[in-house]
């Protein structure tokens, strides 16, 4: 329900008909859905998947589709984080190479009855200062002092997905449990550089860490307005309660990845040549490229962090091929 990616998957398709890209698997997929129940055997075939009864994560195989997706399709979903250190007596360092497909919004504090998307935004765009024991070395200065050092977004991409840390290693239990707490999810959303977002989908995630299930609700633009409908397995229905009709906002206990759309009369402008041709050069060696180059504390432990939200076990039920995550985006 995505359309710009739909469509370039298709157009991918037409002008590199032996492309080994998922991009022929997904047309297809797209394809079928307009006149039959579809089925995803191929493309779980070519995710090397081989028992679909295995509980897999949504933000996990979101990523590992659009790796294998080529770039012209891929690309909308694709920012890039810039890591900004400013030392004490004023000097700027950049360093810009953290591509991302999703941001991870860790669920701090998740006790208290008034966590928020914007909180977590907040909190992931935190600056941090780094002195005493640990200060870092400047260029400029020659010598170690005071820094603080923040993330800014190098390249904005179309669709910002937020992915909400369910899922979090409990000392107590020694084990991973779901955090089930109430998100309060807003309709837009600013992030830094003053760039504004539109909620038009989200994946919920029902169960706990050893069975559980997912579903979509997207927003579809029609002649009378804009609906949400929920897309659970096969089956799609409009919903009778029509979210952020009586606010920007929605608490839920479930959504665990958020779809923004940019809106494109807002934000300002941005490099988008050069990131386009670093593009071409990562679409399909994300993970490899995180290894070696971060070298920064924080960007350590932020990618760390990250992958606490990928436990094995996490939770999706493919028995017939279908997942909330492929069903609806």
């Amino acid at each position: 329900m995505t359309e710009d990616f739909r469509d370039a998957v298709t157009r991918n398709s037409k002008e590199n008909p032996h492309t080994e890209f998922l991009d022929h698997h997904l047309k297809a997929l797209f394809d079928d859905l307009h006149n039959y129940t579809a089925n995803t055997y191929k493309i779980t075939q070519k995710l090397g998947i081989d028992n679909v009864y295995e509980q897999r994560d949504a933000a996990e195989y979101f990523e590992r589709v659009l790796r294998m997706t080529s770039t012209d399709a891929s690309k909308i979903f694709h920012g890039q984080l810039a890591n900004k250190t400013t030392c004490s007596k004023g000097h700027i360092q950049t360093d810009g190479d953290a591509p991302f497909w999703h941001l991870p919004l860790s669920l701090v504090d998740y006790c208290s009855k008034d966590y928020s998307v914007v909180k977590g935004i907040e909190e992931f765009f935190k600056p941090s200062d780094f002195c005493g024991e640990n200060q870092m070395y400047c260029e400029q200065c020659g010598d170690k002092v005071d820094s603080t050092m923040t993330d800014v977004i190098k390249h904005h991409p179309d669709v910002l997905c937020l992915m909400l840390k369910r899922f979090e290693f409990n000392y107590n239990y020694m084990s991973y449990i779901k955090i089930t707490c109430s998100v309060e999810v807003p309709y837009t959303l600013q992030i830094p550089e003053s760039q504004t977002y539109e909620l038009y989908a989200f994946v919920d995630q029902f169960g706990d860490l050893r069975g559980g299930h997912y579903s979509a609700t997207i927003k579809i633009q029609e002649e009378h307005g804009d609906r949400w409908y929920q897309f659970d397995d096969t089956r799609v229905t409009e919903l009778d309660y029509q979210p952020f009709q009586l606010d920007n906002t929605e608490r839920s206990q479930t959504a665990y990845l958020l779809f923004y759309r940019k809106k494109k009369d807002t934000g300002i402008p941005e490099s988008t040549d050069v990131f386009t041709s670093e593009l071409l050069t990562i679409n399909n060696e994300y993970d490899q490229r995180q290894d070696g180059k971060n070298k920064r504390k924080r960007r350590r432990e932020r990618e760390e962090t990250d992958t606490e939200g990928y436990p094995e076990a996490a939770c999706c039920r493919e028995a017939d091929g279908s997942c909330g995550s492929s069903s609806g985006q």
